[in-house]
């Protein structure tokens, strides 16, 4: 059974909590919250995927050397206006706001 998200409707319009339900496909969607009798409004929340999109993928991806690869050029902040090159090799190797 699918798990669908609703989020409570307070009467003057606010949003309120947000809980979730396991219904059937094809049930239809609830309209109060099924304790406290609150109108509720059914909420998309995309599904997580496990694969490719998870923390050490993002961090392999985002990594100086993958950056550099791709033809990227990656600025670390190193101080107050004052950044830093740490991937690619185009463009500077750092950028001072700062004027000096």
């Amino acid at each position: 059974m699918p798990l669908y998200s609703y989020q409570v409707i307070h009467d003057d319009g606010t949003e309120g909590e947000i809980f979730e339900v396991f219904q059937k496909a094809d049930e239809p969607p609830l309209t109060h919250h099924p304790k406290t009798g609150e109108r509720v409004v059914r909420i998309f929340r995309p599904a997580h995927i496990a694969g490719w999109a998870n923390e050490r993928m993002a961090k392999q991806m985002l990594s100086d050397k993958n950056l550099t690869e791709k033809g990227f050029t990656k600025y670390v902040k190193a101080g107050k206006g004052y950044y830093e090159r740490t991937a690619g090799t185009e463009g500077p190797s750092v950028i001072n706001l700062g004027g000096s």
